[in-house]
């Protein structure tokens, strides 16, 4: 890691530490969404998932786009797709080794 990155890691971890953005993001790894959609599909209320959805876009972990009324969010998908064949080889590797749910 180059050196001064601590706050940019900080930021980025803060962002995905929160079970709400990693459900937004694990549904949209389908494909893009509306914001009412994912509030449905997620069971929460559409001002939680807007909230949600402005710090993703803060980091640039997704960004969106407005269509008439609806909000469409759709994953950075660079970023996105290669963040969860991480964790995927991680809990594969981790999960045998220590039996940890956390992983």
């Amino acid at each position: 890691m180059k050196k001064g990155q601590n706050e940019v890691c900080y930021g980025f971890f803060s962002s995905l530490a929160n079970p709400t953005r990693l459900a937004i993001l694990e549904r949209l790894r389908d494909g893009e969404m509306n914001v009412s959609g994912l509030a449905a599909e997620l069971g929460l209320e559409q001002s939680m998932i807007s909230h949600n959805v402005r710090l993703l876009e803060e980091c640039g972990i997704v960004h969106s786009e407005r269509r008439g009324k609806e909000k469409y969010v759709a994953p950075n998908r660079d970023t996105v797709d290669a963040l969860f064949r991480v964790v995927e080889k991680h809990a594969e590797r981790c999960a045998s080794r220590c039996g940890c749910v956390r992983c």
